[in-house]
């Protein structure tokens, strides 16, 4: 199955401006395996489009790579797609 996954906007709270295409590639990056080994999210399988998503809250230490940042934001959104 063909999959075509858009994020119109991606909010992100206390990171560092010029992380944010790191951050952004590592989450398409992470959100792709995901899907492609753990499957489609029944939310994503019972709607063509989602107007909002919360993917929650994470901690990150002050020194946590861009590219960190984003696998975990990836993990929180493709769990509250799981919901």
């Amino acid at each position: 199955m063909n999959v075509e996954l858009h994020i119109e906007e991606l909010v992100l709270h206390g990171f560092a401006p010029e992380d944010r295409y790191r951050i952004g590639d590592a989450v398409e990056r992470e959100l792709s395996r995901l899907l492609a080994e753990q499957g489609m999210p029944p939310l994503l399988a019972r709607s063509g489009e989602i107007a909002g998503l919360d993917g929650g809250s994470f901690e990150a230490k002050p020194d946590s790579r861009a590219e960190a940042i984003g696998i975990r934001l990836a993990g929180a959104v493709y769990r509250g797609l799981r919901r």
